[in-house]
């Protein structure tokens, strides 16, 4: 299935469509989170958003749409995210913003989505086009503001040191419900530090 394939089926941008469009998106997030996309149905979805599924299928045609709706949706909420720090301070300052924030206020529902997520990707080519795109976008964006941060640096070998770190958090929210990310994030924080100061320690870049 190509992603051209699981697009949301157009609507017109009114007020009343885009509040019912965010409430599908949150109700579908709640099962996602609850039973897992796998066995999440459309109409359990239906009943979750207290809609017909009729109602549902006029803004999205498949759960591959509404993940992908999930997906944008999280994308503009990122690009808020990114201006608002931008308007704030320099550019070093917004990337250490933009990762404390992402990480410390990422919630435990959504780390098990996403975990759930990267599972269904290794058996749907959707879900898996979906993710590798995401991931490919926040892989050039951290690569271009390590560079743009520390011209000098090795900015590839800094992501790849710390991406395994990044995506550690995340399964640590998601597995552990008490889970204080704080000195994670500190160690993320002073690992591209070291980066941006001198070569990435070789022990410390992904396999």
């Amino acid at each position: 299935m190509s992603l051209g394939a699981v697009t949301a089926a157009p609507i017109e941008p009114t007020s009343a469509q885009a509040a019912r469009r965010a409430h599908i998106l949150d109700a579908a997030e709640a099962c996602f989170v609850r039973n897992g996309f796998h066995r999440t149905t459309m109409q359990d979805l239906a009943r979750e958003a207290a809609m017909s599924p009729g109602n549902i299928y006029r803004y999205f045609d498949s759960k591959e749409a509404v993940v992908l709706g999930l997906a944008e949706r999280d994308r503009e909420r990122g690009a808020v995210l990114v201006e608002m720090l931008e308007r704030a301070g320099d550019r070093r300052g917004v990337l250490n913003g933009i990762l404390a924030t992402y990480f410390s206020e990422m919630t435990r529902g959504a780390a098990i989505l996403r975990l759930d997520l990267w599972g269904e990707a290794t058996r749907n080519p959707a879900i898996g086009a979906m993710i590798a795109r995401g991931d490919e976008e926040g892989r050039m964006w951290l690569i271009e503001t390590f560079s743009a941060i520390a011209p000098g640096c090795d900015a590839v070998g800094l992501f790849e040191a710390v991406a395994p770190l990044m995506k550690g958090l995340i399964v640590s929210r998601a597995l552990i419900p008490d889970y204080d990310a704080g000195p994670a994030i500190r160690q993320l924080l002073a690992l591209i530090d070291a980066g941006f100061a001198g070569p990435v320690p070789a022990a410390e870049k992904a396999a």
